[in-house]
């Protein structure tokens, strides 16, 4: 047996360094929810910056690294794996049928449709001045889920809009 393919074979143990490791790289990851903590305590204005900038944006990469040198590279091998057979299980199918396909172009269209009028039209809608973070949050989750609704054939159509290139095959069968 060669190196390559006996380390393949190799599944971690889940021992001390594989829990650990998995410990520190979720501790560091959810470190950017101490950021509501810091801005409330009496620090000045310029620490709270500092610290919650660290807490969004270096602590969990840094975390992340030193998870994957306790637990090895077998380990993060494991959870890598994990974490894209959890994506490719539950992520959108290929092919969708019809009616799918129409839900998710109207809540793919809606949320760009109403954003782009609602600064013209606002004051029309009933109660929108006064709700407007959670409209926006509601168009928001409406518009990505509307990306797993239309599936991979979509995703690969978006994706050709990028390509200078790209042409558009559109089959005779609709």
């Amino acid at each position: 047996m060669t190196p390559t393919t006996a380390s393949k074979n190799v599944q971690p143990r889940a021992g001390w360094r594989f829990r650990l490791g998995l410990t520190v790289l979720i501790v560091g990851w959810l470190s950017p929810l101490l950021i509501p903590v810091v801005t409330r305590t009496s620090l000045g204005t310029e620490w709270k910056t500092i610290i919650s900038g660290l807490l969004a944006v270096g602590i969990p990469e840094v975390f992340s690294v030193v998870a994957i040198a306790i637990m090895g590279k077998e380990g993060y091998d494991l959870i890598k794996d994990r974490i894209f057979k959890f994506l490719k299980k539950h992520g959108p199918p290929a092919r969708v049928t019809l009616a799918r396909y129409r839900i998710g172009l109207v809540m793919f269209c809606l949320p760009l449709v109403f954003g782009w009028l609602a600064p013209y039209g606002a004051h029309l809608i009933p109660g929108y001045q006064t709700n407007r973070l959670v409209m926006s949050l509601i168009g928001d989750a409406m518009f990505i889920a509307s990306l797993f609704v239309l599936g991979g054939d979509f995703w690969d159509k978006l994706k050709a809009l990028f390509i200078h290139r790209a042409k558009a095959q559109i089959s005779a069968k609709t």
